[in-house]
């Protein structure tokens, strides 16, 4: 028969949700380095083709 479980404790839950968001905002901050070292030129493992301008 079914039992219901053991309800977990609130810190348990603090702790998985902050690591949960932890991990969240570490890519973010990874995205934004990214996109920071792509916008001035400055990126060495990512490669962007350049248009050329026609003038």
């Amino acid at each position: 028969m079914a039992v219901p479980k053991k309800r977990t404790s609130i810190s348990k839950k603090r702790i998985r949700k902050n690591i949960w968001k932890g991990k969240g905002s570490w890519a973010a901050l990874k995205a934004l380095s990214l996109g920071k070292s792509l916008s001035t030129g400055n990126s060495k493992s990512f490669f962007v083709r350049q248009k050329k301008n026609k003038s």
